[in-house]
């Protein structure tokens, strides 16, 4: 995407390849809702997740509140109700509905929420097309911003409808096998130690206008650029893959204790996990509602995954998806590893060896998800978009193959709660030197 580093003589132009971009991007997200129903747009399977027209309309919300209100004069208010139903957490900017109650907004209709999408953009387009190059320089991070923050919506979007897919008995497919594939990639070769030489490396971004006007965008959760000091270590040159797991799953990994953190153990007991979240074991009952093609071409045990197409045989070379940071935390335990910290990682990314890097699942890290020393907020409404979520949660780094294209980069911090295993979250080995 052109708007992450523009590379354009002027002002003028970097704001004509935003424009572009920011076209792009909000059409991508409408062509994302595209195979769901009205029904399936309003569901909501969990408090995690959220509804897709939550999405639609959200990331609507916020160019119409971080940019087009402080910024255009003359714009109007699709529906001024929509501040309050469609603000995520910004406490600064009022009272919000509800999260866990978001799936019962079946008010706005689809059809309304879409009338809305079509109006911020075409006040957007308009204003961008009108404001001089002054403006622009003032507020192109906030675009880049917006831009950035519906891509994270995007997968959300992906991955909370799969979450609302698996709990219907059908299991019904997000998108035709038949259309672009969003499956994960297979990696057919043993995996490999890649040992790292540690010492002082530079970890993090320092995003800074650039001299032809262009802006290298990064989260304020991804700055300042500073040191790390990296003992030596090796990490693995591919993911761990489904065939890895399931040899943990046969070995009784969810029946060891031993392996588990405290924690993690608690969750294996209270809520039964057995395997990752969306495989099948050969006796689930589901499996009886598939088509017999499902059936015909069982592998690995009569295993089954569910995934973006629906349900199909475990491939043991495709990487292990859908783990919390406590099933990959013991399955290293297992393996007579331990999982990278995200500063290993990230050193580790320059290393062309590295398979898989990014575009398959997010890995797990075993950092908490801190502020780097220095660190400061964004200003502004955006002031609470990272820093206030800093406990209590792990950092992942990669990207997955639900992560819009060009979106992810090596110093990307994503993070979720240790429990968390409806994304696409996977886990990549290391061990000390």
């Amino acid at each position: 995407m052109t708007f992450l580093r523009p590379t354009v003589p002027n002002p003028g132009s970097q704001r004509d390849a935003y424009r572009q971009s920011f076209n792009e991007v909000r059409a991508a997200s409408v062509a994302l809702a595209a195979p769901l129903s009205p029904e399936d747009q309003c569901i909501q399977s969990m408090p995690d997740a959220s509804p897709t027209k939550w999405h639609l309309a959200h990331s609507t919300w916020f160019f119409e509140t971080v940019l087009l209100q402080p910024n255009a004069a003359d714009y109007v208010s699709f529906d001024p109700r929509f501040q309050y139903l469609f603000n995520s957490y910004y406490e600064a900017l009022g009272p919000r509905a509800p999260r866990p109650q978001r799936g019962l907004v079946t008010r706005p209709s689809n059809d309304e929420v879409m009338a809305y999408r079509r109006h911020v953009d075409a006040a957007v387009n308009a204003f961008l097309e009108n404001i001089d190059d002054a403006v622009w320089t003032e507020i192109a991070p906030v675009v880049a911003l917006g831009l950035q923050h519906e891509q994270q919506h995007q997968e959300l979007l992906v991955t909370d409808i799969l979450h609302a897919f698996s709990c219907n008995p059908l299991l019904p497919a997000y998108r035709a096998a038949s259309g672009p594939s969003l499956r994960l990639a297979s990696s057919s070769s043993p995996m490999r130690w890649l040992e790292q030489p540690g010492g002082v490396v530079r970890i993090g971004s320092a995003p800074v206008a650039q001299e032809d006007g262009g802006i290298d965008f990064a989260f304020d959760n991804e700055t300042p650029r500073h040191d790390a000091l990296l003992r030596p270590y090796a990490i693995g040159d591919r993911l761990v893959d489904c065939g890895d797991y399931l040899r943990f799953i046969e070995d009784g990994g969810y029946r060891r204790p031993s392996l588990w953190l405290s924690d993690g153990w608690a969750q294996v007991q209270a809520n039964g996990w057995q395997c990752p979240a969306y495989w099948l074991a050969p006796d689930d009952p589901r499996l009886a509602f598939q088509p017999a093609a499902v059936g015909a071409g069982r592998t690995a045990g009569g295993w089954h995954v569910f995934g973006l197409h629906g349900v199909r045989p475990l491939e043991p070379e495709a990487p292990v998806a859908q783990l919390s940071f406590y099933e990959a935390a013991a399955y290293a335990e297992w393996a007579g590893a331990r999982l990278p910290t995200e500063f290993e990682w990230e050193a580790a990314s320059a290393d062309p060896q590295l398979r898989q890097a990014t575009g398959h699942v997010w890995q797990w890290t075993r950092s908490s998800y801190d502020p780097y020393p220095g660190f400061r907020p964004m200003s502004g409404i955006a002031a609470e978009y990272n820093g206030k979520f800093m406990v209590g949660q792990v950092v992942l780094r990669g990207g997955s193959v639900a992560t819009p294209p060009g979106h992810a980069r090596p110093t990307y911090r994503n993070f979720f709660p240790p429990a968390a295993r409806w994304q696409f979250t996977g886990l990549r080995l290391a061990r000390d030197l």
